[in-house]
């Protein structure tokens, strides 16, 4: 009985399916879990020393700071003086490092081989240090130039308003010249000369025309009485 060529096609594609799978499970795959981008990866077991650079960092600046301190010179002066006696006048016949003192410059060698690097290492982060607060600086300069162009700014439209504002001697000095204005005027008008002067009666010419009035009257009636 001949096989159908389809079926058999489905059937090793699902057994290739299943093997890959179990393939993947297994985690060797070239699409296993540990080469997935998707995956963090676990980092494994390292045989390098660990240590803390923040702390190593601080170390080094005291280091350099305190070889940069009259201290540490007389420490050394006194060291040095130590060594050298001793080994010129020996103890018990004993000279561990006799002239020229090998030794002793071994030891300043290998304290200048790790005291350069230290100090190397303390200028570096100083500088870190510099540069962070160059930036914050320059960051509080631009700010502050800022402010004071907008002050500057501010200043110069109040300066303008101000100009447009009527000062309290421009209006005394426009007081004055009304006030002059009008007596001139006035004084042109009560002029003699003037042909619209009108002539000021004097106070109490109304009742004494009224009173020679009455009197005339009272004298008529008294000539025509019997």
């Amino acid at each position: 009985m001949a096989s159908d060529p389809g079926q058999s096609r489905r059937s090793e594609a699902e057994r290739r399916s299943e093997a890959e799978r179990r393939y993947l499970e297994r985690g060797r795959g070239p699409r296993s879990d540990s080469r997935r981008l998707d995956t963090p990866r676990i980092p494994g077991r390292t045989f390098r020393p660990q240590y803390d650079p923040e702390l190593f960092g601080r170390f080094a600046e005291t280091f350099a700071r305190f070889m940069g301190t009259a201290r540490f010179i007389a420490y050394m002066t006194v060291f040095v003086i130590v060594w050298i006696g001793l080994n010129l006048i020996g103890i018990y016949g004993l000279k561990w490092d006799p002239y020229p003192f090998i030794l002793l410059n071994l030891f300043f060698s290998t304290q200048a081989s790790y005291a350069a690097p230290l100090i190397l290492l303390a200028q570096n982060r100083q500088e870190a240090r510099d540069r962070v607060q160059y930036d914050q600086d320059r960051d509080m300069t631009t700010r502050t130039r800022a402010d004071i162009e907008f002050l500057a700014r501010e200043v110069a439209s109040l300066r303008a308003a101000v100009g447009e504002v009527a000062t309290r001697d421009y209006i005394r000095s426009e007081l004055r010249a009304l006030l002059a204005e009008l007596d001139e005027r006035r004084d042109r008008d009560h002029r003699p000369d003037n042909p619209g002067h009108i002539r000021s009666e004097p106070e109490g010419s109304g009742s004494a025309a009224s009173t020679r009035a009455a009197e005339a009257r009272a004298r008529g009636g008294r000539g025509g009485s019997p």
